[in-house]
């Protein structure tokens, strides 16, 4: 089994869909941190407002997800609200996708 990397986690992060925006939350700019010890990942992540309806949905998703990574034996997802999510979080892609670049 391959140890674990951030670049996993980020590929696999990819799998998640904000489904208000259609978009997956890596390239949103929500993800703030990942952390990798003896397979646990610690997830630290954001949403694009803090009355986001699909605040439950994402994490439950991202919790899920990380879970089904090979060599991930437990993992914790915080979600923040500082700094606030800003629309220049996102990748280039993401900014292309939406007419913002």
């Amino acid at each position: 089994m391959p140890e674990l990397t951030e670049e996993m986690v980020t590929d696999a992060l990819k799998d998640v869909i904000d489904p208000e925006l259609g978009y997956n939350i890596v390239d949103l700019g929500l993800i703030y941190g990942i952390t990798i010890q003896n397979g646990q990942v610690d997830v630290v992540m954001t949403m694009t407002t803090p009355g986001c309806p699909a605040s439950n949905y994402i994490q439950e998703g991202t919790q899920n997800r990380l879970l089904d990574i090979d060599g991930v034996k437990d993992a914790h997802v915080t979600v923040v609200w500082s700094p606030a999510w800003d629309p220049a979080m996102m990748s280039d892609d993401a900014k292309r996708y939406f007419g913002l670049a």
